[in-house]
């Protein structure tokens, strides 16, 4: 028997899955509205689009520029090596630039469902390039076509010069075809495994040759090195390139169905439902791959809503540490710890384990992992001293994210916002207002009696913080 659910709760969970939780600023101006005229505000938001310009092609031009002079030329203050050393120390820092920029915008709250989106994206097409120019405009593209049409997204990121580097299409020449690159946009971004043959990988391998970029990021077709024979690709023949391989995969139902599929799981629950999946999928299909149009479609329907679904996803280390910045206005001394806490807890953006992305739901938690989770807000409130390393996997793009200056986390939180929202409900109810607007489930009354009798009650102000710190150091805060 499904719960009821009130609107408050129902606005709540929206806010959780479509974007990173609801401030409380954000909560009091529409926590009354309907959820057709919430969800209808959250779209109109999207609109605007805010690229990320952290990296510039000129800064990447000169890093080119001296890196070549590195290898041809000693000089008395530094050996090639050590310019080289340096370039890859630079490079490192703008790929941390980049990630530190994505969750300033995330935490903002501009462009909430666009930003989501982008992020699930990300994780889709997971892609890692040394290069931070190429992340960047990877970045922006995600961003770009998050929520248009999911073809224009596909021959985007398939033209992107860190995904074709990344998955080695620039060495697929017609004399030696690699499949990397043409595998992985089947199984992983399309079709799913075992909806094609091996045959069509070598064939469409053959027709991505010649895709390539320049050292500007732009891509480039290299006619020599395309094969132009006839290929055959899911029973069809002819002089087939990449763009139509990709239609032709674009026209195969399968596509919308993996798709609608894995953003079900994203946002709606791990476990599928075969009925409202082939629901969406036909919409998908017909509406020519428009995610708005399903993104709504999922955002309005009633199951959407049961309590059944509502607290039952673990929240991703990046939903997590954006949610805690944005309830508490968290600010951090050395933003260094940001990308710190991203690595520990074991979601580094800009950084996929591997092109597979990362593994969404329960894979985020084991017993050490929660252990940490639950300390975090304290750490953050109290700066206090953090005992755990962040694992070291032999990477040398990630083992500079050990290197903390001291063993504290310096951060502060603004309670204003919080107590400001709180500060008329009487002191009695303060509690069970302030679990239901930061816990999406309900605790026992054994947890709620503890938590009252631990409260500082000296003031109201003093009562809120207590009492929100003890509430998000509890499990269901992982979930929403």
């Amino acid at each position: 028997m499904q719960t009821k659910i009130s609107n408050q709760q129902k606005i709540k969970h929206l806010y959780n899955r479509a974007g990173f939780g609801i401030s409380p600023l954000t909560r009091e101006t529409v926590d009354h509205k309907s959820i057709e005229k919430a969800v209808r505000e959250l779209f109109v938001q999207s609109k605007n689009i805010y690229p990320l310009q952290v990296v510039t092609a000129e800064q990447m031009r000169l890093e080119r520029e001296e890196k070549k002079d590195s290898k041809q030329t000693f000089t008395q203050s530094a050996t090639p090596q050590e310019k080289i050393k340096t370039i890859i120390k630079d490079r490192i820092e703008s790929i941390k630039s980049l990630n530190l920029a994505w969750v300033s915008q995330m935490v903002s709250g501009n462009a909430m469902l666009r930003e989501k989106m982008t992020l699930f994206w990300h994780g889709h097409f997971a892609c890692r390039s040394n290069n931070a120019y190429f992340m960047q405009i990877q970045n922006n593209t995600l961003r770009k076509h998050a929520l248009g049409k999911f073809g224009d997204l596909l021959m985007a990121i398939s033209k992107d010069a860190a995904m074709l580097g990344f998955l080695n299409n620039k060495q697929n020449r017609k004399d030696s075809p690699n499949e990397n690159f043409a595998r992985e946009v089947m199984e992983l971004f399309t079709l799913g495994r075992d909806h094609y043959t091996e045959q069509d990988i070598k064939n469409a391998a053959r027709a991505f040759t010649g895709w390539q970029f320049r050292h500007d990021g732009e891509f480039f077709f290299n006619q020599r090195q395309h094969d132009e024979g006839e290929k055959t690709f899911f029973g069809k023949t002819g002089n087939f390139t990449g763009e139509d391989i990709l239609t032709t995969i674009l026209e195969n139902k399968q596509t919308a169905r993996f798709i609608t599929t894995k953003i079900y799981q994203y946002f709606v629950n791990e476990k599928p439902d075969p009925t409202i999946i082939n629901s969406l999928s036909d919409q998908f299909y017909k509406s020519d791959y428009d995610i708005a149009q399903l993104m709504e479609s999922i955002f309005t329907a009633d199951w959407f809503y049961q309590s059944s679904i509502i607290g039952s996803r673990v929240k991703s280390p990046v939903e997590l540490l954006v949610g805690l910045q944005q309830t508490f206005t968290i600010q951090f001394q050395e933003t260094q710890n940001i990308i710190f806490l991203q690595k520990v807890l074991g979601q580094i953006l800009l950084n996929p384990p591997n092109v597979a992305g990362w593994k969404e739901g329960k894979n985020w938690i084991d017993s050490s992992s929660l252990l940490f989770r639950m300390q975090l807000p304290e750490l953050l409130f109290q700066s206090a001293e953090v005992r755990v390393e962040a694992k070291e996997e032999g990477d040398v793009n990630t083992a500079y994210l050990n290197n903390r200056k001291g063993k504290t986390i310096q951060a502060s939180a603004n309670w204003t916002g919080l107590q400001n929202a709180f500060k008329k409900v009487k002191d009695t109810e303060t509690l069970d207002a302030l679990a239901g607007y930061l816990l999406s489930l309900p605790i026992t009354q054994a947890q709620k009696d503890l938590i009252w009798r631990r409260a500082d009650k000296s003031s109201k102000d003093a009562l809120i913080k207590s009492l929100s710190s003890a509430l998000v150091s509890l499990p269901e805060y992982q979930l929403c």
